[in-house]
């Protein structure tokens, strides 16, 4: 997909991190860009400053996990541009590490809604759109690194969901001949909110179950804002693996032992295990 400028693109997840850096790479090719968000006022002020830039962006309030506010995203992009050539089902949330049998059923309910569902809910809605329209169009599911490596409590249960659900979907639409085109990103560590995903935790999943002594939201975030590659950084990365039709998009190279390291035991039998992270 080698034309971006005048084309659409749809974000979810757009008002700060990995969306917004994908929205600002999509508006300096040109393309038209709805950013969609759960957070209303750090929507408005994304948008507000993408506009002052002169990117013509139009934004959508939508919790992803409710399928009719997808439905609604898409209705509005329509009346607004037309078309849509590109969707980012990027919105995330993160419910802590605790231990996956310690973690409430509203910590499970909430992240599948928003990780697993979103990305559901955004094909289903979109990819027949997409379909219909017979144009070069390409969808970008974001995943991460926790969906290729073994770990990552509910929410590597959900990365991993999403990148097998995007493999599927590649083989379905190479194999039926149509024409859109999807892409899997799966960043490391990059400088973003999403350790403190609970500002944006919906009332109806109440229960979050005690939060563990030996875990610090701040010292995660930390981590994240010292070691973590920039937003924008990962939306260039996106829009070259647009260009190239390129599926998986692995943004940070320091993690292929790792990979490599997975694969190699489950082609011997043997029992998960992690290498040390990168850097240690």
């Amino acid at each position: 997909m080698d034309h971006l400028r005048d084309r659409t693109a749809v974000v979810t997840g757009a008002a700060s991190g990995i969306g917004r850096g994908m929205a600002e790479a999509f508006a300096d090719e040109g393309m038209r860009v709805v950013l969609s968000d759960v957070e209303e006022a750090a929507l408005q002020a994304t948008a507000a400053e993408l506009r002052d830039a002169g990117a013509d962006v139009h934004a959508v309030v939508t919790d992803v996990a409710e399928a009719d506010d997808v439905t609604a995203l898409a209705e509005s992009a329509l009346r607004a541009y037309g078309a849509v050539h590109v969707l980012c089902n990027n919105a995330g949330v993160y419910t802590g590490s605790k231990p996956s049998w310690e973690s409430t059923l509203d910590d499970w309910a909430w992240i599948l809604g928003v990780n697993l569902m979103g990305v559901v809910h955004g094909v289903r809605t979109f990819l027949p759109v997409m379909i219909e329209q017979n144009e070069e169009a390409h969808i970008v599911n974001t995943a991460s690194m926790a969906g290729l490596l073994p770990g990552g409590s509910l929410y590597g249960a959900t990365k991993t969901a999403v990148v097998s659900l995007s493999e599927t979907l590649h083989l379905e639409l190479v194999e039926s001949g149509r024409t859109p085109r999807v892409s899997v990103l799966c960043p490391g560590l990059v400088d973003t909110d999403i350790y403190h995903s609970q500002r944006n935790r919906p009332a109806r999943y109440p229960d979050a179950g005690p939060i563990p002594a030996n875990w610090s939201t701040e010292a995660a975030r930390k981590a994240f804002k010292d070691f973590g590659v920039p937003p924008r950084a990962i939306g260039d990365e996106v829009v070259r693996a647009i260009r190239e039709q390129r599926f998986y998009v692995l943004t940070h190279p320091e993690y292929r032992d790792h990979i490599e390291h997975r694969a190699q035991q489950i082609l011997d039998g043997a029992n998960p295990t992690l290498l040390p992270p990168p850097g240690k």
